[in-house]
């Protein structure tokens, strides 16, 4: 694994100056990375002359990297392109408009409204005839008559205004969703060598010939070839499917790949392709190459479509790549599935949308029955009453008026239905949750997936991480034990025998990642900066403070000389590094966990430096009398030994045998403190309804002690701290699986879990969201930053992952990122999900009140005086404040501290809760008896013209102005009673805090104003008097008065009151649907950029060539949705995720046994190595991509698309 240093190449100044072109052509390096494994050693040895002869080729030193000079980076840019991959062009405004205007109830519309006007502008001979019933008929309303036209066009100009309000939402929503995704990119660094400096570069600055420095966690931004290596393993599933993590190293593999996971060790590359000439970016390219010829296809619906498409894809990318054809079978098979998957019930993501989607269904139902209604016995009333009772005759040249008094009716029932139907409730939702989004960057929650935002604010238990989290991941070493004296002060160099002190700064500065640097204070005065893992900063601290310089030591042994490295993993826990000793033989330093390490140890170092035996029992001494008193004072012990080995070579694959007989040099205490403000969030969690639960890899005492000095744990409380040996016995049974009862016993009284792994983390999580104790569901928030946390963050209802501390493949897992680390973040993210949850049910307090209202009113107006009180025009303007600008104003309400003060909603709890109900039939008893009363006496009232029964075309009355008048300033009154929905007296609180509710209160009644001073005949408007206007703002003003009323009746007391709005109830989670997350029925939410795991056990993996594996996923990716924007984001998608709980999760409940054949035959079409049986093949990563993508490719709306590709 060693390269020798001597092969350094001349400085880049001299490299760069010889103006020769590079020594390579794009094509030669996309060739190059097409090969795998013993191939692309061949040919890097034999054709390049070696990666050292690539680099120097490539003008760039392995060791200092490219000089960083601007006309360099711009000249390889220009040659070998940029680390981008062109985002999908955005929908456009009009495409956005168009979308718009689909809606059924506007086009309903739209057709009632040309209709009328076509009708309107049809004069038929003897349309004043007498005999043909009512029509205005007085001179001065012969003009009236002429403007007939003007209800049609004030409704088509009424549709066109809510189009292009809606699209304008979704432009402006496209627009934030860009604005976080290119956040979300330019948060991409990584760390690339310039000038012989580590520096952290955004991605998509990386350019061909920088040497980038890899290490666990990371996902790698482009395609090159490894210079140095420790035990590196990267996890290429995304691209080749295969689970098994791929040794990395010179000899045997050399070739890195965009898009895959370092899931162990550490090294040093040289970027050979970036962005679209990357295998990554080849892939993307074929896909959005192929997606115009797969909609032609689809249109002609010819079979042989797919080989054509494979040649064009090749021809227009120049891709030396074979695609295998698709047979004629599967096409067929494939439309058969997409017919089906079209009909899948959809996942349930959202516990708020399923709610608010089964609640608009029910009010849309409602409203069709009514609006049914409405126009029926409008019809029947005229008919009777014209051709009954009053015995007319259907006339030939009647029948144009009649079918205009018809269209009338019919635009009232269509009116009906569109005030009925809530449409503001998917825009309240996506304002409230864009503006929350929004906010919430401000308190560095980075959410990644909408959705995300609003669960937070049902979650009941909070599993989090100890360091960075709850601590300030400020690491120094405050005690240690050397020599058997236990120091609890750091010791003074001269203390110390010259022999340990160099074995401690050697052990400590080579076995430690030389990524890992103290470097000086930003401000003077300050605290030096630490770099890299802190734990290895404060040890390397240590150093310091025993006054040595530990850069100086690794000069000396630079990692080009590092012999092996066992690097630190979950399992492991620990670290090793072997070097070559000068006289021969090896030295080993090991770093880890004290208890690990000790363990390992056979010998100890004493005062003066010679090595005694330590058994046994002098370990079991050791533990009780040095680490268990650090542990209780809350530090993390760490023992540093070494071993030699003066014999032959040993095998060093076997790392049982070369991690034992250790000799302990000392064992030092790092201190982590608790962040002051940590404290106080966590009882804000607790009287919030919230447990907070510790999981953390560190010693059982040092977790018992931070978690009392948190408060996560209080003296007197019957609670458990367990570790995870402990905890995982009490769980399994016999045969080592996890059984629910068992686990059901422990995590309610579970606060802190110790020495866990990943798995435990997992198995927590997962036991806790399936369980059935309580009558809830819990809803489970995770903190991740390792990359073996990524099965935990998938499985939580919210994962929140590291945004200093986290590696990439945690962050790619999570929903939302913290950028600060900090546990009160994760309060605040409580905070606001809990405000969306508030502001969404504040506005459907306020629109169901003015639905039930609007549509009684104009129902039994309809029945009684044969025409609505409230015009068509009048309905669309209600419908325009009640659901644009009341979504506007109540969904960007500010989220206040009482919102901690109570427990969580839960998953079943409804969305109108009893105290909702009686506000709402309470207010709406006050507004329809106020409507009435105006309606059948309010001309006798006012003293003023009845505006009942007018015949058509007559001009707008001033009694039904002042009934659609104060109708309208009811519900501004009564959006300020919506602010409050838990039964609160003062209505006004806080009100001056939110400036869009104030501006659109005023906004409304300005327009308002102007509508029925200067709306004339298009809002069917008379102007009205002073006193008429102060009568309107008196009752309207009287809204106000009866919500005080209202809100001292006590709910307990009306017992009639139901609920509505339910989650899904227990019983109908069905079995099949419990392993699955849950339904979301407004948008199917395919969690985007999720790790690639296989977690299964018991998946088969059919063993494949990587090369034919890699060929077949490029096929399967061309019918893949192309919503991805960046290489980062690309890699990551769902179609490979795979749930770890069965062989394969059923999307379908009822067709599930045919999609299962479907399946089978589908993967046959691919002539793959070695395989026999389709039983093994049902297996295989195919299936599940089959399965996932077609349900991807149906989402197409413009949140989904966008969500998706955050």
């Amino acid at each position: 694994m060693t390269n020798p240093s001597g092969h350094a190449l001349p400085a880049n100044s001299t490299a760069e100056s010889h103006d020769g072109d590079f020594g390579f052509t794009l094509m030669d390096l996309r060739k190059l990375m097409e090969l795998r494994a013993s191939e692309g050693v061949t040919h890097i040895n034999v054709h390049c002359g070696g990666v050292q002869n690539i680099c120097s080729r490539l003008k760039t030193s392995p060791v200092e990297g490219l000089s960083g000079n601007p006309a360099d980076l711009e000249k390889r840019r220009l040659k070998f392109g940029q680390n981008l991959i062109p985002p999908k062009k955005p929908k456009t405004f009009l495409e956005l408009v168009w979308e718009a205007l689909q809606d059924v109830t506007l086009i309903i519309l739209e057709i009632a409204a040309i209709i009328s006007l076509v009708l309107s502008f049809y004069r038929p001979p003897g349309g004043s005839n007498e005999l043909c019933g009512q029509v205005a008929s007085s001179p001065e309303d012969e003009n009236e008559a002429e403007a007939g036209w003007i209800e049609g066009a004030a409704i088509l100009f009424s549709v066109i205004i809510v189009v292009l309000v809606t699209a304008f939402n979704d432009w402006s929503k496209e627009k934030q969703f860009r604005g976080l995704q290119n956040r979300i990119e330019q948060e991409q660094k990584f760390s690339i060598i310039r000038n012989g400096q580590l520096i952290q570069l955004p991605v998509a600055e990386i350019v061909v010939g920088d040497i980038a420095q890899i290490k666990y966690g990371d996902l790698l931004p482009a395609d090159g070839i490894l210079i140095q290596g420790n035990d590196l393993k990267i996890d290429e599933s995304s691209l080749t499917g295969e689970s098994d993590h791929v040794k990395k190293s010179l000899e045997r593999d050399p070739m890195l790949l965009s898009g895959t996971h370092v899931m162990e060790g550490s090294g040093r590359m040289v970027v050979t392709a970036v962005g679209i000439n990357s295998q990554t970016g080849i892939i993307f390219t074929l896909l959005g190459a192929s997606e115009d010829d797969e909609e032609e296809k689809k249109k002609k619906g010819k079979k042989q479509g797919v080989p054509e498409n494979r040649n064009k894809a090749k021809t227009q990318d120049g891709v030396a790549l074979e695609i295998q054809p698709l047979n004629s079978q599967e096409g067929i098979d494939n439309e058969e599935k997409e017919k089906k998957l079209s009909k899948v019930p959809r996942k349930e993501k959202s516990v708020l949308q399923g709610k608010l989607t089964r609640l608009a269904v029910q009010i849309g139902k409602a409203g069709l029955i009514m609006s049914a209604i409405t126009v029926v016995i409008l019809i029947l009333y005229f008919v009777i009453d014209n051709f009954v009772i009053q015995g007319r005759t259907w006339l030939p040249e009647c029948t144009p008026v009649y079918i205009q008094y018809f269209v009338k009716f019919f635009i009232i029932g269509v009116t009906v239905l569109v005030v009925a139907v809530p449409e503001g409730l998917p825009l309240a939702v996506t304002i409230s949750l864009a503006y929350s989004v929004k906010k919430m960057m401000k308190d560095n929650n980075l959410v990644r997936h909408l959705d995300a935002c609003e669960t937070m604010g049902n979650a009941t238990a909070i599993c989090s991480d100890k360091t960075g989290t709850l601590t300030m991941n400020r690491m120094t070493v405050v005690q240690a034990y050397i020599g058997g004296t236990h120091y609890h002060q750091i010791p003074s160099p001269d203390v110390l025998p010259p022999r340990v002190l160099d074995l401690i700064v050697n052990g400590i500065s080579i076995n430690s990642a030389y990524t890992s640097k103290i470097l000086p204070p930003e401000k003077e005065g300050g605290l030096p900066r630490q770099v890299g893992n802190k734990t290895e900063c404060a040890l390397l601290g240590f150093v310091t403070d025993l006054k040595h310089d530990y850069q100086a030591v690794r000069s000396e042994v630079p990692e080009e000389k590092l012999y092996k490295v066992y690097t630190f993993n979950s399992v492991r826990k620990s670290m090793s590094t072997v070097i070559r000793k000068p006289g021969g033989g090896f030295c080993m330093f090991s770093k880890g966990a004290s208890e690990i390490i000790l363990r390992k140890c056979n010998r100890i170092l004493d005062r003066k430096g010679e090595a005694l035996p330590f058994k046994n029992k002098d370990r079991d001494d050791m533990v009780r009398t040095v680490i268990e008193p650090m542990a209780c004072e809350g530090l993390r012990t760490i023992c540093i030994a070494y071993r030699d080995f003066d014999d032959a070579e040993p095998s060093w694959d076997n790392e049982n045998e070369i991690l034992t007989e250790l000799t302990c040099i000392a064992v030092v205490g790092i201190e982590d403190p608790v962040r002051p403000e940590v404290p106080d969030a966590i009882a804000k969690c607790k009287r919030a309804g919230i447990t907070v639960r510790m999981v953390t890899g560190d010693n059982i005492n040092t977790a018992r002690a931070i978690a009392t000095k948190c408060g996560i744990l209080t003296p007197g409380d019957d609670f458990l701290c367990l570790e995870g040996k402990e905890f995982n016995r009490l769980i399994r049974n016999e045969k080592g699986e996890v059984e629910q009862e068992k686990l059901d016993k422990i995590w309610p009284k579970l606060r802190v879990l110790a020495r866990s792994s990943p798995t435990d983390k997992h198995t927590l999580v997962k036991g806790i969201i399936d369980s059935t104790v309580g009558e809830q569901r819990q809803v489970v928030a995770v903190t991740g930053d390792g990359t073996n946390d990524g099965p935990a963050l998938k499985k939580a209802d919210v994962g929140f992952a590291m945004g200093i501390a986290g590696t990439d493949v945690a962050k790619e897992a999570s929903d939302i990122i913290l950028t600060d680390d900090n546990f009160t973040s994760i309060v605040k993210a409580v905070m606001w999900g809990r405000n969306v949850y508030d502001s969404i049910s504040k506005f459907l307090q306020f629109q169901l009140t003015v639905n039930v209202v609007a549509v009684i009113v104009a129902f039994t107006g309809a029945c009684i005086t044969q025409d609505s009180p409230l015009k068509a025009v009048q309905m669309l303007w209600v419908n325009l404040i009640m659901d644009t600008f009341a979504s506007l104003a109540l969904a960007t309400e500010p989220p206040t501290e009482s919102l901690l003060k109570r427990r969580p909603y839960g998953r079943n709890k409804p969305l109108i809760s009893r105290t909702m109900m009686k506000n709402i039939l309470g207010h709406a008893v006050y507004q329809l008896a106020v409507i009435f009363f105006l309606v059948f006496a309010g001309e006798r009232f006012f003293d003023i013209d009845s505006g009942r029964k007018a015949p058509l075309h007559s001009p707008p009355s001033q009694h039904y102005t002042i009934v659609f008048n104060t109708f309208v300033l009811m519900q501004l009154f009564n959006e300020i009673n919506s602010r409050k929905i838990h039964g609160e007296k003062n209505v006004f609180s806080g009100i001056y805090r939110n400036l869009i509710f104030c501006s659109v209160v005023l906004g409304t009644f300005i327009c308002q104003v102007l509508i029925v001073e200067f709306g004339g005949k298009p809002f069917s408007c008379a102007k009205l008097t002073l006193s008429q206007w102060l009568w309107c703002l008196f009752i309207g003003i009287g809204e106000l008065l009866w919500g005080q009323v209202i809100s001292a009746i006590p709910t307990q007391s009306l017992k009639f009151l139901k609920e509505a709005g339910h989650g899904t109830a227990k019983e109908e989670i069905t079995k099949d649907a419990e392993g699955l997350d849950e339904i979301d029925h407004a948008e199917m939410e395919l969690r985007r950029g999720q790790i690639l795991w296989f977690r299964g056990l018991n998946r088969i993996q059919t063993q494949i060539k990587v090369v034919k594996a890699f060929h077949s996923s490029l096929h399967e990716s061309i019918q893949k949705p192309k919503n991805q924007n960046s290489i980062h984001n690309f890699m990551t998608h769902p179609e490979f995720a795979i749930d770890e709980e069965s062989p394969r999760t059923p999307l379908l409940e009822e067709q599930e046994d045919e999609d299962l054949e479907v399946s089978k035959t589908g993967t046959r079409g691919l002539p793959l190595d070695d395989e026999i049986t389709p039983r093994a093949n049902q297996n295989t990563n195919v299936v599940d991509c089959n399965q996932v993508q077609i349900v991807t490719s149906h989402s197409d709306s413009p949140l989904q698309n966008l969500e998706t590709s955050v």
